[in-house]
């Protein structure tokens, strides 16, 4: 066997032109460019089409284009206008058309109008498609042909035609048949009998194999690779296999850029030994942020990233977030374990101080977690050591707690990653402390979020959600259970009509001068929920209409808190620019608040 007729490379990096070129390139494009502002050419010919209709009248108008503009344009378009028209219905199938042109001579802009009688079309006889060699028994291949575009009587479509060669070359160079060829491929058109027979034969030839993977421009270890790698030596040739690997070769962050190339100089017994070339990411990188959010309001923000600390694919990232509502530091450890992706240990530490509802918080905090990813689930196991102090009408609060957890969520979505037309979200969390265990009391902590997204007639999109919370603790220990711990509600993540957290358990205390006041201190208990029409005016701009409820409460002092609002949303790369005002829907408090988020949904 030979060599292969050509190369398959996944990933190109575009190779830098000279500045001399560029200086080219803007030269030609301002002397093509600046003449069609100083002067607005009109059209010297106005044609007219009669007698089609439907798509035989726009596969006309595409054939004939727009009309032409200087009298040499004219003179051509003039020429060929019978013959572009009929090739226009040919292409349809009506190979029998009458063309009929009537040009009349009027300064400054002829007249041409083109009146057409289609005939009868060609319909479809004799068909035979086969495919042949190794791919006969290939399920793809079985697939395409069930979606063949031809049956017999029905009229023959050109187009269509080519369109399924296109399909069965494009299906073979995907799985690895790269000696295909088609052995018969021709339409037996007679004009007579208005009759199309179609012959398409596609002889596959051998389907070839992965060869060896060299890995030899890396320093990470080979373990690392091998987990991400699903391309077994021997096995059938796949492209989307390989894009696959490329995405998860990407998605570590170990690499800038990653490019897998079939070495088909190298082919030997039908295997293709495949380079994957390795570029290393940037050994550090930094990132400042300026924000602002109606919750935390404006903060400042350093990330600290390293991809790679070693040859077992280390990394670690350090954030320190500047805000008047919650000033915070954070350093994350993370350790691939037995899979780089789907089987990570993060370490970490973190210090923020907050505020809950009338509560001043500190929190020191230390964890361990683990998260694995099974099938489209995550798995998180973790462990954390919470440190957090607090003060409530001058009496202030310490408290420790050692709390080992797990957590399950999954993400299923439709259309953009950043603005999905459906999906369904669930996350669900458990946490428990003990007194005999490192905590000062005992604890269950249990938390649900889900989300749902579905769109009606494209422009019409439903937006669900609901966030469910109980902590389980004994009486006496009310009040040592940490405000983090505690549940809130309000803010633009929650009940939007509310300010950030101010909606919780409610405790009447005494002033020093005598008078009375209320105190938001959380609850052990949270229900809300959020229901959201949205409708799309263009791509890119849509209105919302949306209602919040729910609450923050001990047992069952439930007590509902209602917020609707509306708000208009722009789609951006990044996700929607949400600009929403809300009302909190209440008799103390009736006014307006703006809330401003950005990103999806989820």
């Amino acid at each position: 066997m030979g060599q292969r007729a050509g190369k398959l490379t996944l990933t190109v990096v575009p190779k830098r032109l000279p500045m001399r070129r560029f200086r080219g390139i803007w030269l030609g494009l301002l002397l093509v460019v600046c003449p069609a502002f100083g002067a607005r050419l009109e059209p010297v010919l106005e044609y007219k089409l009669s007698g089609l209709q439907d798509s035989l009248l726009e596969n006309a108008r595409a054939w004939l284009g727009p009309p032409p503009q200087t009298t040499q344009d004219r003179a051509n378009f003039l020429a060929s206008a019978e013959e572009r028209v009929e090739d226009s219905l040919k292409a349809l199938g009506y190979y029998n058309p009458t063309v009929h042109t009537t040009l009349q001579r009027t300064e400054p802009v002829w007249t041409l109008d083109i009146t057409v009688v289609p005939g009868d079309p060609v319909l479809i006889g004799a068909i035979s498609v086969q495919v042949l060699g190794a791919a006969a028994a290939d399920e793809a291949f079985q697939q395409l042909l069930k979606r063949a575009p031809f049956v017999e009587g029905q009229i023959f479509n050109h187009g269509e035609y080519e369109r399924f060669k296109n399909q069965l070359l494009t299906l073979g160079q995907e799985r690895g048949y790269f000696d295909a060829r088609f052995s018969v491929s021709k339409v037996n058109v007679n004009v007579v009998s208005d009759q199309a027979d179609i012959y398409l034969h596609y002889e596959s030839g051998e389907r070839f194999r992965f060869g060896a993977i060299d890995y030899s421009q890396t320093n990470l270890e080979p373990h690392l690779l091998d987990e991400l790698n699903p391309l077994g030596e021997g096995e059938y040739f796949d492209q989307g296999r390989l894009q696959f690997f490329q995405a998860q070769l990407q998605r570590t962050g170990y690499f800038s850029s990653v490019i897998i190339k079939p070495e088909f100089d190298k082919v030997k017994d039908y295997r293709v030994p495949m380079s994957v070339t390795l570029h290393p990411a940037r050994r550090h990188s930094f990132d400042v942020g300026l924000g602002y959010s109606t919750d935390t309001q404006e903060r400042v923000s350093l990330v600290w990233r390293t991809p790679v600390l070693n040859s077992l694919g280390h990394s670690q990232q350090t954030r320190i977030t500047y805000s008047n509502v919650n000033p915070s530091g954070e350093f994350i450890y993370s350790i691939p374990l037995s899979h780089p992706l789907d089987d990570v240990l993060h370490i970490s530490t973190r210090l923020e101080n907050d505020k809950y509802g009338d509560i001043d918080s500190t929190e020191k905090e230390f964890g361990l977690l683990r998260e694995t990813r099974r099938r489209k689930w995550m798995h998180s196991f973790s462990g954390r050591y919470l440190e957090e102090s607090w003060e409530l009408k001058n009496t202030k609060f310490e408290n420790h707690y050692t709390l080992p957890g797990y957590a399950i969520s999954r993400s299923d979505r439709g259309g953009s990653l950043v603005n999905p037309s459906s999906g369904y979200s669930q996350f669900y969390k458990f946490e428990a402390g003990s007194a005999a265990v490192g905590s000062d009391i005992d604890l269950l902590r249990t938390t649900a979020n889900f989300s749902y997204i579905f769109t009606l007639a494209e422009k019409h999109r439903f937006v669900t959600r609901a966030a469910l919370g109980a902590v389980f603790i004994s009486d006496d220990d009310r009040t040592r259970l940490a405000p983090s711990l505690s549940f809130f509600a309000g803010g633009s993540q929650s009940i939007r009509g509310y300010g950030y957290q101010s909606i919780g358990n409610e405790l009447k205390v005494t002033r020093d001068n005598g008078s009375t006041q209320t105190l938001v201190v959380g609850g052990d208990r949270l229900v809300t929920a959020t229901l959201e029409y949205q409708y799309s005016f263009t791509e890119t701009w849509r209105g919302a209409l949306f209602v919040d409820a729910g609450d923050a409460f001990d047992s069952t002092d439930f007590d509902i808190n209602v917020g609707p609002g509306f708000g208009i949303h722009y789609i951006s790369p990044v996700g929607a620019v949400r600009v929403e005002f809300a009302n909190s829907a209440s008799d103390e408090d009736p006014s307006w608040r703006m809330v401003l988020n950005i990103g999806a949904e989820f």
